[in-house]
């Protein structure tokens, strides 16, 4: 405690008042005096000595997280941080939170403990160039037996200070580093994080790049900094005097979005996008993901099946396939001594190309690498030339916000026909497999974007058009997988109007996961979606809902 500072216990509240500032924590554990301290684990009994190894005891994990949020509520960083087993960063951070984050008074609520586990909720007044505002939030802490000591200690990380801090952020309080926006979709119809979530992160982006190029003003803000990549975009957590915002109009589309944010429900691990296939304007972007990520953008998965878009291109383009000439499509092949087989090991003998594409007959796509040789095609470059060259994968995307733009590298061995089922070394996201769909369907690539090109200081990647052909093969076969009794995707786009309408569905497998990834995807008139569910199965299971419900909203 520090010199002079004054403590008053009233009841169940432990009170300090530090040179003015008023500080509380509430004590909600019988038997616990809320002004005492000191006991940290050093001991569970009066005159017992404390316990240095083993699993900790009750005594220990309330004692620990009583003494850590009371040193933290009284403004003393420097007790605090000894009750953690990280003393030196967890000083800078807690110092950091009472004197940038311009908390003046903090009250700490300690919840019943679930194992090592302790709730709290904290109460809060946030205080910058006169004015205060009240701020609370709900957090938990857990309590660990110090490695070198033994001592019960809170395990230190930033989220124990606010749940959504990240190692290398900060908050902090004052003048909004960006000027404010009122983002709305392309109809004008605002866009706010607190209706549609999933845009979030997008819009403390949109901010941070386009606020005060469109005009707008900061204003005094609480707000996390730092961090790297999506989360190094200021977020707001209280705004204590409005700026001036900026009107950003952004391609997105409110009821898309609205759809997209309903579907994902239904599913955990959910992602999807939503884009125009005639402009490659994003029309709506939507996760539910228990870790917060941005998969629906930012993710590095195998597509699985839904890449046989791309492949089927390369084999239509290198005179290796056609819609309606007869392809092998049997149980299994073998490619470079590894096995490939077909879902429930199933084979068509009589299978042209559109049918084993609606069926989604993997080796269909792989045994036509054993007539790359003889038609002088590199099977190591040939899909991934395709990809770049066509579909405007493999190239740098400037989006308006922060976006993975999708990998097909060179292949050798296996992994030459893993790629060509969406396997192996190949990373998408439903952003790219939106694009790819939407390529599909307007015969040209056109970069997803999310802003007005004209407000994106980068350069807009662009494509060859693939060859007229080609694209009307692409679009009957993937008709036919969306609309007949043998494809893979009819179940899911029943439910979707209209008759120019196609899909793909895909199920990639990922090591150590016993169940595949769900992805699908599809357009309807000129919008194209695309889904990944995690573990979710087949495609036309779980990820085919969503886009389906996201392609009606359209």
């Amino acid at each position: 405690m520090r010199s002079g500072a004054k403590v008053g216990i009233v009841g169940s509240v432990f009170a300090v008042v530090v040179g003015g500032i008023g500080y509380g924590a509430y004590n909600v554990w019988n038997g616990i005096n809320g002004g005492s301290s000191g006991s940290s684990g050093h001991s569970t009994t009066q005159g017992a000595p404390a316990k240095t190894s083993g699993p900790l005891s009750d005594d220990e994990i309330k004692n620990t997280a009583k003494d850590f949020l009371a040193a933290w509520a009284s403004g003393d960083p420097d007790k605090a941080s000894q009750l953690t087993n990280n003393p030196v960063d967890s000083l800078s951070a807690l110092a950091s939170f009472k004197e940038d984050a311009a908390v003046s008074k903090m009250q700490i609520a300690p919840g019943t403990p679930t194992d090592t586990k302790v709730p709290y909720t904290v109460k809060a007044t946030v205080t910058s160039d006169g004015v205060s505002k009240p701020w609370s939030y709900a957090s938990t802490l857990t309590v660990v037996r110090g490695k070198s000591t033994g001592r019960a200690l809170v395990d230190w990380l930033p989220s124990v200070m606010y749940p959504q801090l990240k190692t290398g952020q900060s908050i902090m309080t004052g003048k909004a580093p960006t000027a404010a926006i009122k983002a709305v979709d392309y109809r004008n119809r605002e866009l706010t994080k607190e209706k549609y979530p999933s845009l979030g992160s997008i819009l403390d982006q949109l901010r941070k790049k386009y606020g005060a190029k469109a005009g707008g003003k900061p204003g005094i803000e609480m707000y996390i900094t730092g961090g790297e990549g999506e989360s190094a975009a200021n977020t707001t957590l209280l705004t204590l005097a409005k700026g001036t915002p900026a009107l950003l109009r952004t391609t997105l589309d409110a009821d898309v979005q609205a759809a997209a944010e309903k579907a994902v429900k239904r599913f955990s691990e959910a992602s999807v996008v939503a884009i125009k296939p005639s402009t490659g304007e994003i029309r709506a972007v939507a996760n539910n993901r228990t870790d917060g990520y941005n998969a629906a953008l930012l993710g590095t998965q195998a597509p699985g099946s839904t890449m046989k878009i791309v492949t089927a291109a390369m084999l239509i383009n290198n005179g290796l396939a056609s819609e309606n000439k007869p392809i092998l499509c049997p149980v299994d092949v073998v490619w470079q001594s590894q096995h490939f087989h077909n879902l429930k090991n199933f084979y068509d003998s009589n299978a042209t190309l559109k049918t084993a594409f609606a069926k989604s007959c993997n080796t269909a796509f792989i045994k036509p690498l054993g007539k790359f040789g003889d038609n002088q095609i590199d099977p190591s470059t040939a899909l991934s030339s395709t990809a770049e060259k066509y579909f405007g994968i493999n190239k740098e995307w400037d989006a308006g916000v922060s976006t993975f733009d999708g990998k097909v590298p060179p292949s050798d061995g296996p992994n030459q026909a893993a790629a060509m089922i969406g396997q192996g070394q190949i990373q998408m996201n439903p952003l790219n497999m939106a694009s790819i769909t939407a390529t599909a369907k307007y015969g040209t690539f056109k970069q997803p974007h999310i802003v007005a090109p004209s407000l994106i200081d980068g350069t807009i990647a662009t494509a060859q058009s693939l060859p007229y052909n080609t694209a009307q093969q692409l679009r009957d076969m993937l008709h036919a997988t969306a609309t007949l009794g043998i494809g893979t995707a009819t179940g899911a786009m029943s439910s979707v109007q209209g008759y120019d309408k196609g899909a793909k569905t895909g199920s990639a497998e990922v090591d150590a996961q016993g169940k595949s990834n769900s992805w699908f995807t599809g357009y309807s008139g000129d919008l194209a979606a695309a889904a990944v569910v995690q573990s979710g199965g087949h495609g036309g299971t779980a990820a085919g809902p969503v886009v389906a419900a996201v392609l009606n909203a359209g």
